[in-house]
Order: structure tokens, then sequence, then C-alpha cells
């Protein structure tokens, strides 16, 4: 057994052995595996391992269709058998919801060159007989959907790392993870210790405790899945080829042929958890007792649909554990607290996505970044939130306890579900409520999305126009035409402070750092690729001290680019998000509403654009920020949070003489893409380059700061896109009723030229907007968005709707 290796894989399930495969075909040979039992164990052995390539995530879909493609290269390079079925997949539409989703996905198919197309009903019936196709609004058809075999797979995973010069320890259990003062780590297990600069959790099962080793806490919680499969069913012996799967997720069930008879599994309301306090660590090739009735109401809703089901004995029932994130992703990335460590658990479609998956934490590990933007799996998405406390770890519980039994309900744009919540809130929450608000979930903290005329409402969902559409746009307008007040209290704050607190910064971002106290930056962070890993603005307060805001759902993440420059002795750099709240307060209307709570001249010869100062603002200190997200005249106001609801008060009570008051944060999103602005997460990511978004004359080359060699590379490149303003043209009076939300993909003749990253009704300009990025479009081409998955034509427009030369921003 080694005593050192370049990284250590603890884990022998499909996805640990992807990872060792992924690291050795990216050059890493001196890499080790170690599994407390045989391969398989767990989970991997007695999953359906139906493998599917569409997904409402882009990026999942090309992860999911590499995965896909990989397993037959994988049987020809190790001789290893992976039981490949591809019979293709039909998928169903019972819905209108449904057919719209399914629609949008053979649109990004389309895009992407997968195959993935409508069929009508009678190639569905001779595609699968068995099927009754009644009430069926839409079917798709994947001719490469199927099944693998899980331990087939496993194994040529492992032969082909093994192949490569890894090695794999079975039967032998982790005891410890140590981390050292040189940064690397002693892996303690019973066959002895090994030193690596990387620990890779990959523990499925035991994701948990292999992590506790460390002294880190995952929200992860596993549950019980049945399935069973059937005795022969005569049709099927009869026929000379394999059917191909069922997805009828309107349904509640999946569907697929398992030798002569089918598999059919479920995801039932009446669901169980499992073991609560921790996984057993003599469990390993284990099922639990059979529970059908549990599944019964789903199983109804299959014998409905392929009646055969229920004529058929069953030969088997498959009840064994799964274990589940609050979102129902993995908790993929290094931890940012732990140098060196790096989690990949809570994967449920594992057989799907493990190929992409492995390739992912390989890219990561071995040259700094992934090659996709993958933040829906980051494990930086959860925080201390999610496992601390009893709220934490309610919170984890019941949204697990969501996801399981709604893991075919569609997740709409812009849908917030409310299990397990309310777990971080602010001393104007109750207020808020009280006013209406309808809250939404960002990296913990609820905060208002729009404002319902009486308390206790909530969304509607769906691809259309929802109830909260007209509430926004009133209170779009009334920013527009008087003031709005925004809670901007999740935003990331930080304060750096100390005599080099301007190298670091320096160092940190690709800006120049203000040089005049109380003058303010934009500044991209870069990634490791070139790419745009945040946007933040900073703000000098004095001569030693910085004041920073970036985006609240990525702090987590954006500590691994702050700890990847030492921050020097004396200078302090730390976060002030849940100390510090804050308000936006924006419109024509808003410098004489402030004006009214301070004696602090609010006038543009004393308090121009981007500029700072600490004021007194009804009796509370404050600092002003002359910025506004929402590309008007405004004030970002932060105050210590034990002020806050003071604060807030004042400013509806000074509202009230300008008509003015509470907006939330869709009609932010409304705001910000009238004025074209793009954000993290959506238009800003690490996938895209600064010339790219517009942030590459905020590239100051003159200067050294992180991953400026990666920028300079990429500076040199033509644009592969542009992140263009469209206008769908027609759509105020649509009969579809949408607009774009985001991810839908841009033809023009036919041709993919790109997709939507952010897309809004503009109440003030009277425009169905969206952002996006395209190659080979100019300004004011035509082209078609694939809003519900159907063309509506859109023109490029060469510059905002409103303001465009931000008259009203500096007024």
């Amino acid at each position: 057994m080694r005593t050192h290796a370049q990284a250590v894989v603890i884990g022998g399930g499909v996805i640990g052995c992807s990872i060792l495969y992924h690291l050795t075909k990216l050059g890493w040979t001196d890499v080790v595996l170690i599994e407390r039992d045989e391969l398989t164990s767990g989970s991997t052995w007695h999953a359906a391992a139906n493998i599917h390539g569409l997904h409402d995530s882009t990026n999942i879909s090309r992860i999911q269709h590499y995965t896909m493609g990989l397993y037959k290269e994988l049987e020809q390079e190790t001789g290893q058998g992976c039981g490949v079925f591809q019979p293709g997949s039909l998928y169903l539409a019972q819905t209108e919801a449904r057919e719209h989703q399914l629609r949008l996905q053979a649109a990004k198919a389309k895009l992407y060159g997968m195959n993935f197309h409508e069929v009508d009903r009678a190639e569905a019936e001779r595609l699968n007989p068995l099927v009754d196709y009644d009430g069926i609004r839409c079917i798709m058809w994947e001719p490469d959907g199927g099944n693998v075999d899980p331990s087939g797979v496993t194994q040529a995973y492992a032969t082909g790392a093994r192949q490569n010069g890894a090695e794999i320890m079975r039967f032998n259990p982790v005891l410890a993870t140590e981390a050292q003062p040189d940064g690397t780590w002693i892996v303690e297990t019973e066959k002895g210790d090994i030193r690596t600069p990387w620990v890779i959790n990959a523990a499925g099962l035991w994701g948990r405790e292999v992590a506790a080793l460390a002294g880190i806490e995952l929200p992860l919680q596993p549950t019980e899945h049945q399935y069973f499969v059937t005795e022969t069913i005569p049709e099927i012996n009869a026929m000379d080829r394999r059917l191909p799967s069922v997805a009828d997720r309107d349904g509640e069930y999946y569907l697929r042929q398992e030798g002569q008879g089918l598999l059919v599994g479920a995801y039932e309301k009446d669901m169980r958890f499992w073991a609560e306090g921790g996984t057993p660590l003599d469990f390993a090739h284990d099922l639990f007792d059979d529970d059908l009735e549990r599944i019964e109401d789903n199983m109804m809703r299959a014998i409905e649909r392929v009646p055969v089901v229920g004529t058929a004995g069953i030969k088997r029932v498959i009840n064994g554990p799964m274990i589940w994130s609050p979102d129902s992703n993995v908790l993929l990335g290094p931890v940012p607290e732990k140098k060196g460590y790096f989690c990949c658990n809570g994967i449920i479609p594992g057989f799907s996505q493990s190929g992409g998956m492995g390739l992912m934490v390989a890219q990561w590990i071995i040259e700094g970044e992934m090659q996709y933007d993958m933040f829906p799996w980051d494990m930086a998405r959860f925080g201390a939130w999610a496992t601390q406390g009893a709220a934490g770890k309610t919170f984890t519980k019941e949204r697990v306890r969501d996801q399981y039994a709604n893991r075919f309900k569609i997740h709409f744009p812009n849908e917030e579900r409310g299990a397990g919540r309310a777990v971080r809130t602010r001393p104007v929450h109750d207020l808020q409520l009280e006013m209406g608000a309808v809250m939404g979930l960002n990296y913990g903290w609820e905060h208002p999305l729009w404002y319902a005329d009486t308390p206790g409402a909530s969304d509607t969902d769906g691809f259309t126009r929802q109830n909260w559409w007209d509430p926004v746009g009133a209170e779009c307008k009334m920013l527009r035409d008087r003031a709005g007040i925004i809670d901007i209290s999740n935003f990331a704050k930080y304060r750096c402070k100390g005599p080099d607190a301007e190298t670091w910064l320096n160092a940190v971002f690709a800006n120049v750092m203000p040089k005049a106290i109380g003058r303010s930056c934009l500044t991209p962070l870069i990634g490791v690729r070139g790419g745009i890993a945040g946007d933040f603005t900073v703000t000098r307060l004095a001569e030693d001290e910085f004041w920073i805001i970036g985006s609240g759902m990525a702090e987590r993440y954006h500590a691994r680019f702050f700890n990847a420059v030492p921050c020097p002795e004396g200078t302090v750099f730390e976060s002030l998000t849940d100390s510090v709240c804050g308000f936006n307060v924006a419109g024509p209307d808003s410098r004489k509403l402030l004006q009214r709570l301070t004696n602090t001249s609010l006038e543009t010869e004393d308090f121009p654009f981007m500029r700072s100062q600490r004021i007194e603002l009804a009796g509370v200190d404050v600092l002003a920020l002359r910025v506004s997200f929402t590309g008007d005249l405004g004030w970002e106001l932060h105050c210590a949070e034990a002020d806050q609801l003071r604060l807030y008060t004042a400013l509806l009570d000074a509202g009230k003489a300008f008509d003015a008051g509470p907006v939330g944060g869709r009609a932010l999103m409304s705001l910000r893409v009238e004025k074209g602005y793009g954000s993290w997460g959506r238009e800003y990511s690490p996938e895209y380059w600064p010339q790219e978004v517009g942030l590459d004359r905020l590239c100051k080359m003159n200067k050294e700061f992180l991953n400026k060699a990666a920028v300079a590379d990429v500076l040199k490149n033509e644009m592969r896109e542009r992140l263009v303003l469209l206008h769908l043209d027609g759509a105020e009076t649509d009969a579809s009723n949408a607009d774009a939300t985001g991810g839908e993909p841009i033809f023009k003749d036919g041709q993919g030229v790109g997709r939507v990253t952010s897309g809004a009704y503009g109440y003030s300009v009277g425009m169905s907007l969206a952002l996006g990025y395209v190659k080979g479009v100019e300004n004011g081409d035509i082209v078609d968005v694939m809003v519900l998955g159907l063309p509506h034509k859109a023109r490029v427009l060469a510059e905002p709707p409103f303001d465009p030369k931000g008259q009203k921003l500096r007024a």
C-alpha cells in the first residue's frame, strides 16, 4: 500500500471509481481509492441505473450527455462490460406545464446537438405498444435513453483506473483524516496511513461520517426507496427487441424493461427517512423490508398507463437507501474552509451523471477549475445555516422530504418551495410579512420577492405569467415614477481594514482600487480559466479601510478566491453579511425622500454618482453609497442589523409623502434587465470571458491580480459569443402569456446561435426582454427565442430601452 499519493478518494461506489478513473485520464497516476467494504457497497449495487441525457439545467444536460456516451468507450478501453442497454426513452406529458417543459428541453437538445424530439402517437405505439397513450398531450423520444449494469459500470471505472496506474484498497476502513501544518492530509486506515494534498470524500451513504472525521458537517439525509421487478410478461417475451423506457413524471413513477419483465419504481408521498443519527458502519449489501403499500397510489397510476403491470406477478422488491442533499443535487467542490478537502456527496441520478461528475472533479483538482459553470452543484451553495442548530437540521430534513416526495414535480422558473423555512431572518421580517411580502430564499436568508395586497399570499407556479406578474409591475412603475424601497440585506458585505488593505485588494481583484476616500469602483474577480468568477463594488472608506459588496448566494463560493491570496499580517478581511443590513432607495423622488431624514446634502454636487459617505439617516448611522442596481437615481444604505427596523420604518414613513413604498426582488430583476445589467450566476460566470460580458475595460493589465495570466490569454482571443439584450417583439400581446426566464435557446434562420441567461417583462418600457449570449448575430437582427419551447421573434437591441445614456442614474 502506498504511503503517499497525489489524491486519495474515499468511497468505492460508482462516483468514487469514476473520479479515480478521470484523475488518471487527466494525467494523475499516483492516486488511491480506499473502500471500507467491497466496491459498489451502499447504494450503488441496488440502483435502478437508468440513464437519460436531458435536464432542465443546460450544463447538467451536457454532463449527462457525456456520461451516456462514455459507457461504450469504457467497455472498449477496459474489456469490462457495462451492461449498456439503450432502447430509448419515451417522455410523456399529461399536463400543459409538462408539455412546456418537454418542448423547452427539445429546443435545448437541438441547440446542443442532442437527440431528443417529438413523435406522434402512432410512432410511440410502434416503439412501445404496451403503453396506453390516451390523455397524453405530447410525446418526446430520446433514442439513447436506457439503463446500465451498476456493478459493471463501477468495475469498468475501477479497471480503467488500475490500468492507468491507480491503486484501489478494498476492505480498508478510513479511521481518521488529519490536516497537517503544511497543507497536506494524513488519511489513517486500518492498513496504514497515506499522506496526500487532496482528500476526496465520495463515501456515498457514509458521506456525513467521513466528512465528520475532518470536522465538516454536510447537509445530507438518507431515505428508503423502493422499486420492483415483475415476472416474465408474455407480450415482452414474444418481442424480438427491447422496449424503450417510459418517463411518465406526471404519473410519479418510472418504468423500464428488466429481463422479460418490467422494473417499476416510485417516489411516494409517504416517504421514510433512514439513519437520521448516522449511517451504520456495518451496513453494506443490505436492504430493508418490503413496504409496497406505501407506493400503491403510484403503482395504480402505472397500471392505468401500462395495463400489463397490473396482471404481472412480482418477482422481487428492492427497498434500499439513497442519500439526499436539500435540493437533490450533488454537494460538489473543495470545502472553502479546508485546504485540499473535496466533497462529492448526495448523488441521486448517479448513473446518468457519473462520468461527467468524475470529469468535473478531476478538472477542478488538477486544472483548478471545471470547464462548465456548475454552481447548482457547488457545495458552497449551502452554509452552516443548513446543518447547525435546530433550524438548520429541520431545513435539511424537510427539504429532503420535499425533494423525495416531489421528485418528478417540475421545477418552475422563479419557483420558491416552502419546506424547512424560515431558517435565517432579519429584524424587519415580521413587518414585511404584515405588509404582504411573499418571501424567497437566498443563501438561507428570507427576503421579499413581491408584495401582495393582503398578508399570507403565496406564489403560483408555472412557465407562463403568474399571480405576481401584475403586483410586480405596480412595484416597478412606483419606483420608476416616484420611489421604491428595496431590502438588499441579502447582498454579501465585506470589510477590509489595515495598512495593506489596498495592496491586498489590488492583488485579488482585476480593477484598480479607488484612490480617494469616498470613491467606488466596479471590479471583476477572475477565475482560473480567465472567466468572470464574480463582480463586486468596492468603496474606499478611509486610507486603510474598504467596503466590498458582492453576490449573497455566492459568499461561500467566493471565499475560495479570497483564501487563494494570503492576507498580509495586520490587515483584516471579514464578512459583515450577518451583522449588517441594507436598503436601496431608488427612483426620481429618492433624493427628496431621503433628504427628509438627513441633514447631509444629497445633491449631485455634494454627493455624486459612485461616491459614498457615512451619514446619519433618521437618527441611524448608515454607510450611504450612490449606486443602484435598478439603473435609476438611488442610494444603497447599510446599517447595523440592530438598527434595521428603525431605519426601515423611517423610510416607509417618509415614503408616504411621495406615494412610495416597498419593492421586492422580482421587480429588481425586471428593473435591472431593462437597463441591461448582468448579474452573477446568470450573465456572469467563470464560463464567460471579460470581453464577452463587456467587463474587459475593468481588467487592468498594468498590475498583478489573481489569475491575471489566464485573463491575459483569453483577452487575446476573439469573442466566442457576446452578451446582448433582446426585445421579444409582440410578446406583450402574445397569447402564450409568457416571458423568457433563462435557459431558452436562441435560433437564427433555424441555426442555434445562443441562449437566454435572464428574462423579464420591462414594465416601465412596455417590452418583454431577455439578456443572453449569441454568436454571429448583429444589433438589429431578428432571432427566435424558444419561450415555452416555441419560437418567439426577438430583436437584438443596440442599447438598453431604459435611460440608455445613464442620465437618470447620475441626475
